[in-house]
C-alpha cells in the first residue's frame, strides 16, 4: 500500500485525533492549554469531515453496494458531532458544560472511527483499486489544506455544494483563525 492512500490518510488523522483526546484525557493542561487543545482537535476535526463528505463518501455511494446507506449514516454522525463542536466551540473552558460536552464529542467521535474503520473503510478498500484509493487519498490531502477549521452544522454536507462552499469558509475560517490566535 501507498502511504497517501485513502485508508491510511484516514486512519492516520483517527490515530492523530485519539491522541490528542488521550491527551485531554490526562488532563493535565492549564485551561489555556486545553481551550488551545480542543480548538485544534475541532479544526482537524472539521478539515477531516468535509474532506470526507466531499470524496470518501461519494466513492462509497459509487462502489459499495448500499452505499448510500452507509454514507448517509456517517454523514448523519458527522452532523451530530459538528453540532456538538459548535457548541463547545462557544463555550469557554470554565463554563461546567464544557467538559460534558467535550466528553460527548469524544464518545461519539470514537463510535464514529469504530465503525468507519471495523465496516466502512475495509468495505471501501475492497471495492476499489489501488490507484482510486491512492487518487481518493490525495484528494482528501488536498481537501483539508482549504477545508473549513470551524464547525459549521448548517453547511451542505454532499457534493456538488460542499465542494463549492468549503473553500470559501475555509479561507474565512483561517483569517478569523489567524486574527484570533485562535490554535489550529
Amino acid at each position: 500500500m501507498h502511504d497517501n492512500n485513502l485508508i491510511n490518510v484516514i486512519t492516520a488523522d483517527h490515530r492523530a485525533v485519539e491522541a490528542a483526546f488521550s491527551e485531554l484525557e490526562a488532563n493535565l493542561t492549564t485551561p489555556k492549554q486545553r481551550r488551545d487543545l480542543v480548538d485544534h482537535v475541532i479544526a482537524e476535526l472539521v478539515r477531516h469531515s468535509v474532506a470526507e463528505e466531499q470524496f470518501m463518501y461519494p466513492a462509497v455511494r459509487k462502489y459499495v453496494p448500499g452505499g448510500d446507506e452507509m454514507a448517509d449514516h456517517e454523514i448523519e454522525e458527522h452532523a451530530e458531532a459538528e453540532r456538538v463542536m459548535k457548541d463547545l466551540d462557544e463555550m469557554d473552558v470554565s463554563d461546567p458544560g464544557f467538559e460534558i460536552k467535550l466528553q460527548e464529542l469524544m464518545h461519539d467521535i470514537r463510535h464514529h472511527v469504530q465503525e468507519e474503520e471495523t465496516t466502512l473503510l475495509p468495505t471501501l478498500a475492497a471495492a476499489c483499486s489501488a490507484s482510486e484509493l491512492e487518487d481518493l487519498g490525495e484528494k482528501v490531502l488536498a481537501a483539508k489544506k482549504v477545508a473549513p477549521t470551524r464547525p459549521h452544522p448548517s453547511a451542505p454536507d454532499t457534493p456538488p455544494a460542499n465542494l463549492i462552499v468549503a473553500p470559501g469558509a475555509g479561507l474565512i475560517d483561517r483569517i478569523r483563525d489567524a486574527l484570533s490566535g485562535r490554535q489550529t
